[in-house]
């Protein structure tokens, strides 16, 4: 089984657009795939259109309790990061737990792991949104935008996982509602700092397929 992580350089640029069409292509080439958002805030459970219930939507299961705790099994109400969500709640993220949950083997051929946040985003008192993605030692896909402050986040994103010995399969690059240039030409900037990482711009009709990044480690 193949696993990747979809994790970004900050919050709203994309994550779950780009994991729903990773889940429509790789089905259409035959791949079982299982996608996952296990840790999730600002959710309410009613809300057909959140990440959550988009992703089952999108494999094709009922948007219920049972399929929201399949896949988003940490669910809390406040739009915060995850660590201050729970603690409105009394409650945490429980990271080894979080981590075997992950882990858990199912009959899917990929499993796509969507993260909460950005890569530093935090857990709980200790751990990131990193140190999740470290300890399941799976390649991580990174998501950003072409906002103004982009080129700077991603490449700090970048260079963080990079640190953590953290396999960057791709990064795309998801077009920002608003952006001083075209996406391509900030593409074509972190390409001069990320070679030989393949870099993909998908514009907001979803033009571009992004599944080629997947096939190193597809098998």
């Amino acid at each position: 089984m193949t696993t990747l992580f979809v994790t970004a350089s900050g919050t709203d640029v994309g994550k779950t657009f780009v994991t729903v069409r990773l889940i429509a292509e790789l089905a259409q080439a035959g791949h079982r795939v299982r996608a996952l958002k296990p840790v999730a805030s600002g959710l309410d459970a009613a809300d057909l259109g959140s990440d959550s219930a988009r992703l089952l939507k999108a494999q094709g299961l009922a948007i219920d309790a049972a399929s929201l705790d399949a896949v988003t099994p940490w669910r809390f109400a406040a739009p915060l990061s995850a660590d201050m969500a729970a603690a409105r709640e009394r409650r945490s993220v429980p990271f080894d737990a979080l981590v075997d949950f992950c882990r858990a083997p199912s009959d899917a051929d990929v499993t796509l792991i969507e993260g909460i946040g950005g890569v530093m985003a935090p857990l709980d008192a200790t751990h990131t949104v990193l140190d999740w993605i470290a300890a399941l030692a799976a390649p991580a896909l990174l998501v950003v935008g072409s906002y103004l402050g982009s080129l700077s986040h991603s490449l700090t994103a970048a260079a963080a996982l990079t640190q953590r010995s953290v396999t960057v399969a791709g990064i795309v690059v998801s077009e920002s509602l608003e952006q001083p240039v075209g996406a391509d030409e900030t593409a074509a900037t972190l390409a001069r700092f990320l070679s030989p990482t393949p870099i993909r711009v998908l514009p907001r009709n979803g033009s571009t397929p992004l599944s080629p990044l997947l096939e190193p480690w597809l098998r």
